[in-house]
């Protein structure tokens, strides 16, 4: 197998984009986007989406492809990147998915299950316990239903919760079981990389990152999409911290802080799921040359360190 998908990861704000820029260019190719917000159209600033500079610099694919008000599951996710990539084969030889969600990355590499197909009933029941008990609640269960799930969703999105406990109700398998159950076979190589900074260096370019969204116009977007705050898309950090806001349970500066505070503990759970991972090598963002290097031996030698499927 000549092709190879090469895929960066890392917690959010560690810099990927940029790294996935520079190795684009290196090897003359276009980039696929797994991150789990940035295909919906409607959400700009929020999501971080690479700039219109980023975007002509290298063609992107999966950022702005899809409406908030469009269902767009993992194994959705999973269908249009492997069409993609049999399209992008035939004129490169390496391709980039970039990205933070560790639940879409491993769809493309290994495949993702169907899902069982959970009852009105339990769905009601869950949403009841919602309304009842509050999302901490939903959050403990799942903890104990489903460690590896809880390591990586947002758990501050209800809506991904209440579909993780539907799938363990209605089936007695945990969710996280369906995306490595049956692992597909892919007529293409895969090397796995993830950067990440200091633990320190990154929450400060966190801290940073929401403080330049806010001032980018943050709450002005997120007050433009308050009609559909009950959709699944927005439910997610830098969104539903504002919609409390707007609703006047918390103040401006109150809602800056728990963006602040719940991208940390997100980007603690995407460091938690992808050092779990044997098959990634690690590196700091700044070490473009050594990366470089690992991936013109790697590339041509997959046992050295790429995976091949």
């Amino acid at each position: 197998m000549s092709k190879t998908l090469i895929i960066i990861a890392g917690p959010t704000a560690a810099g990927k984009t940029a790294l996935a820029i520079q190795i684009a260019k290196h090897f003359q190719t276009e980039i696929i986007s797994a991150d789990s917000r940035q295909f919906y159209r409607e959400m700009n600033i929020g999501t971080a989406k690479p700039s219109k500079e980023e975007l002509a610099a290298v063609r992107h694919h999966l950022i702005d492809s899809h409406s908030i008000k469009d269902t767009f599951s993992v194994g959705d996710f999973e269908r249009e990147v492997i069409n993609l990539l049999e399209q992008l084969f035939k004129v490169h030889d390496q391709v980039i998915l970039v990205g933070g969600s560790g639940l879409f990355i491993n769809a493309v590499c290994n495949g993702f299950d169907e899902l069982p197909v959970a009852s009105e009933e339990t769905r009601t029941i869950l949403n009841q316990l919602l309304a009842e008990k509050g999302i901490e609640y939903l959050q403990q269960k799942l903890k104990e239903v489903d460690p590896v799930y809880y390591s990586e969703v947002d758990t501050n999105n209800p809506q991904r919760l209440i579909r993780a406990l539907e799938v363990f109700e209605c089936s007695g398998n945990p969710f996280s079981s369906y995306h490595t159950r049956t692992a597909k076979q892919r007529n293409f190589n895969i090397i796995k990389l993830a950067i990440s900074p200091e633990r320190e260096k990154l929450y400060e370019q966190i801290n940073l990152r929401v403080d330049q969204m806010v001032e980018n116009g943050l709450f002005e977007e997120v007050e433009k999409l308050s009609e559909y705050k009950h959709l699944n898309a927005l439910n997610t950090v830098g969104y539903s911290e504002i919609f409390e806001c707007l609703d006047m349970k918390i103040s401006k500066q109150e809602a800056t802080d728990k963006i602040k505070q719940n991208t940390r503990r997100f980007a603690k759970r995407q460091l938690t799921w992808f050092k779990k991972s044997e098959d990634i090598k690690w590196f700091d963002p700044l070490e473009l040359d050594s990366i470089l290097n690992f991936l013109d031996v790697v590339k041509t030698s997959p046992r050295s360190g790429g995976q091949k499927n």
